[in-house]
């Protein structure tokens, strides 16, 4: 199990997630407070720059005063001739030395300047600053092209795009690596378990270091070594279990019949004893005949537990069998038989005599605890045969079903009588080598209900002692 890799899964794809975005939001973060700082500090420095030049331009003006048309056009020549864009304002005209930086300053830096001060605005990619020439009415803004600063922001915000996808794609392959080798111990274990719980008890996870992990590995390591020695122990017992009513069985066949011979003779002679001893002998054969049934259904467990029960499975009438039950039994008139069929005959391919002995294990659980309110339906659906035996007893309590049909359990005493405990449970161990569905449900106060479903278009399970069943042969 070294070697088992995780799958990819939700919880790798949720922790591949969860790295990429915090790794994506943390590089655009830094991306973007980057972007702005550098941004911040580029257009500052042009400012200043600017501001500076501004000043030193304002002082060179005054040398073109006063600013008639002459001085004016001498002085947008001067500027321009020295690579500088300058604005003019004078007499509410303004006057760009370039056509092309033709920029008409604004309200506010105007305001500025006429109060004596340095004043700048920002149109698109030009840079307005500018101030009042001393000694005049006049307003002189020198214009800064900015072209340069944006194209190498623009670079900048492409490089960290860039860089940021980068960061992402990097983001998901470590993700992935650490997501699939943090989850492969969960791999391991989910593995482990499932083996597990498939039988394989042996299985142990390997434990790697003292993390988390290791700690984990161990804790399952001893937990299924304790299940393993648990059902290895149960098994022992239930073989134990198994032996012991064999033997016990075969111990008591020969002196029950013995004994079945002999209550066999006193019941021939009841009528002639005194009366006195008449009912203890009819209690001794009462309870004979008990015996003989109980170590029958002990050698039948026994049989069925050791495989050597075997299936012969031929075209069998449902309704007549259960008919035939009924009557053979003296349960005429108990029970209720009726019959729904759809879509032909209630014919099954099965073991009758298995069946029967099913069916009979029921109804006579039902006529003992439901009184004379017990009906038996066979229905014909489908692709199978559904017998249903109700009773109208007292039911059973929810948490009595689950085992009811275990060996030598006897639900509360309201369901209590004179059985062995073993009916229910040969009539489950039949059924299961009839490949038959058996189902019980119930309510306390309103009866219990046994379903039967047997297959009509599917043979009985291999490998279960099945004898002259002809596998050519096609079932009804």
């Amino acid at each position: 199990m070294a070697g088992t890799t995780v799958p990819p899964g939700r919880l790798r794809r949720r922790l591949t997630v969860a790295f990429v975005l915090v790794a994506g939001l943390s590089a655009a973060v830094l991306a973007a407070v980057a972007y702005l700082l550098a941004s911040q500090a580029r257009f500052d420095d042009s400012l200043r720059q600017a501001a500076a030049d501004a000043r030193y331009q304002l002082v060179l003006a005054r040398q073109f005063l006063p600013l008639d048309d002459a001085g004016s056009a001498s002085l947008l020549a001067s500027f321009e001739g020295s690579g500088r864009h300058v604005v003019l304002v004078t007499g509410g005209r303004v006057l760009p030395s370039n056509p092309a930086f033709a920029v008409v300053p604004g309200p506010a830096v105007r305001a500025t300047a006429a109060a004596g001060q340095l004043g700048y605005e920002r149109s698109g990619r030009v840079l307005l600053v500018g101030g009042r020439i001393a000694g005049s009415t006049a307003e002189l803004y020198v214009v800064r092209a900015e072209d340069q600063i944006v194209r190498d922001l623009t670079q900048l915000r492409t490089a960290l795009l860039a860089g940021g996808l980068a960061v992402l794609v990097v983001a998901a392959l470590v993700g992935r690596t650490l997501a699939r080798r943090t989850l492969e111990p969960v791999g391991r274990a989910s593995d482990a378990a499932r083996a597990v719980a498939e039988g394989l008890l042996a299985t142990r996870l390997p434990v790697r270091g003292h993390d988390e992990f290791g700690a984990w590995a161990e804790s399952f390591n001893r937990m299924a070594g304790a299940l393993e020695a648990k059902i290895a122990a149960l098994s022992e017992a239930q073989a134990r279990e198994r032996r012991f009513t064999a033997d016990v069985a075969h111990e008591l066949r020969t002196p029950v019949t013995a004994l079945v011979g002999a209550a066999s003779l006193l019941r021939e002679h009841l009528d002639a004893l005194p009366g006195d001893a008449r009912r203890p002998a009819e209690l001794l054969v009462a309870d004979v005949v008990r015996l003989r049934r109980l170590v029958d259904e002990l050698m039948e467990i026994s049989r069925l537990d050791a495989g050597q029960e075997h299936v012969a499975p031929r075209p069998t009438d449902v309704a007549a069998l259960v008919r035939a039950i009924v009557d053979s039994r003296g349960w005429a008139h108990r029970v209720v038989v009726s019959v729904v069929v759809s879509g032909g005959p209630a014919m099954a391919d099965t073991d009758p005599r298995r069946l029967e002995r099913v069916l009979a294990n029921l109804v006579s659980n039902a006529v003992e605890h439901g009184g004379r309110d017990v009906r038996v339906a066979v229905d014909r659906s489908g692709d199978g045969v559904t017998v249903r035996v109700a009773d109208g007893g007292p039911g059973i309590p929810p948490d009595q079903l689950p085992r009811l049909f275990d060996r030598f359990y006897k639900a509360d005493p309201a369901r209590g009588g004179p059985g062995s405990g073993l009916g229910l449970a040969i009539a489950r161990e039949n059924a299961r080598l009839l490949g038959a569905d058996l189902r019980v449900r119930s309510e306390p106060g309103r009866g219990a209900e046994f379903t039967v479903r047997l297959p009509v278009t599917q043979r009985l399970p291999d490998g279960e002692a099945v004898a002259g069943h002809d596998p050519d042969r096609e079932p009804a």
